[in-house]
């Protein structure tokens, strides 16, 4: 890819207070990184020259001034080409551990037949898939669509994680990657990616906005929602076919009681407006990226987001060097906002000198 240096200088709104508030998310992957950690979605290898400066920031003083030299010193700001960002969001959902008249949609946790095969050399094999099964014949064969796993193709290896009050809210955790669910009782539980069927991701708010279902000016997360249930959620359905068309199935386990906040790829916990997920075939976890990008329209308060944000999580839709999903946060409110954030932006990644 074509990276045109850009001047520490010359990137807007930067400042050593700017860069020092980024910088706790950014030694999040670097221990990640240092210490050799496994990512639950596997990446690029780390480059030699990043382990070493992540060894060095995690021993560095957290002065802003000391921060702003460090990166100067050890990184070269590029731009791979015009950027564009979109948001992604923690939904928080009611939910239960059975099946009941209430909670009828389930949640798969990870089958046990699913074979993760991205970056295995496979003759006819597309490495961009990561998910697979066994065979009859002892060979690899791609695993069901979402549309066959829905019609119960995967039989006892499907097993329910836990129970929601419809199809959109499993569909849209599955997007987003991550949740909170809430049991009747009060209990709350955070559930964590745990492997997908490797199939294809549709968007499927482009998808209606080209069929002229939803005007572009029109879509959020809300009026997403509202369209896919008004046009009927059983099998056979205008509003479940819909979301058939996104072949991509995502399984989940359950977090450890510990764990701070959702989960992203690089298996750290993510920040808001300071992680983002990017193309893990060409940007490896940790890379700083500094985004510029007017929000004004979203409803995000001041409008104009820039600051330096750190790769700590991919997705199947997140394609390109100069692409980047920014995570918003937990709960409705960011979801609102996230579901309108399809935008132009300044994209400047760091990478070693």
């Amino acid at each position: 890819m074509k990276l045109d240096s850009v001047d520490f200088d010359d990137l807007k709104g930067w400042s050593p207070a700017a860069l020092a508030r980024a910088w706790p998310t950014f030694l999040k992957s670097c221990e990640a990184i240092a210490f050799g950690h496994q990512p639950l979605r596997a990446g690029l290898n780390p480059d030699p020259a990043f382990v070493a400066i992540c060894r060095a920031a995690l021993d560095l003083e957290p002065q802003a001034s000391i921060v702003d030299r460090f990166f100067r010193s050890n990184f070269v700001p590029v731009r791979p080409g015009p950027g564009f960002v979109t948001g992604y969001y923690e939904p928080e959902v009611r939910g239960s551990r059975e099946r009941t008249s209430v909670y009828r949609a389930p949640l798969f946790c990870r089958p046990s037949d699913l074979v993760d095969v991205r970056g295995t050399r496979i003759e006819g094999w597309d490495p961009a898939i990561e998910g697979a099964r066994i065979g009859c014949a002892g060979r690899l064969e791609p695993y069901p669509e979402r549309r066959e796993i829905e019609a119960g193709e995967l039989g006892e290896k499907a097993q329910p994680l836990v129970w929601l009050e419809d199809h959109v809210e499993v569909f849209l955790i599955q997007v987003q990657g991550s949740a909170r669910v809430v049991f009747p009782d009060g209990e709350r539980i955070r559930l964590v990616y745990d492997g997908r069927n490797g199939r294809p991701y549709t968007s499927i708010g482009r998808e209606l906005i080209e069929r002229g279902e939803i005007r572009q000016e029109d879509m959020s997360l809300a009026t997403l929602k509202s369209w896919l249930r008004a046009n009927g959620l059983e099998i056979g359905q205008r509003g479940r076919e819909v979301m058939q068309l996104n072949k991509s199935y995502v399984f989940f386990r359950q977090a450890d009681a510990a764990t701070p906040a959702p989960v992203g790829g690089q298996g750290v916990p993510l920040t808001p407006l300071r992680s983002i997920a990017i193309d893990r075939s060409l940007w490896g976890y940790g890379v700083p990226v500094w985004i510029n990008v007017d929000l004004s329209t979203t409803g995000f308060e001041p409008g104009r987001l820039a600051g330096l944000m750190i790769g700590q999580d991919t997705g199947s839709a997140i394609v390109g060097p100069a692409r980047a999903d920014i995570f918003i946060g937990s709960g409705s409110a960011a979801g609102e906002i996230a579901g309108k954030i399809r935008h132009p932006a300044d994209f400047i990644a760091f990478v070693p000198k």
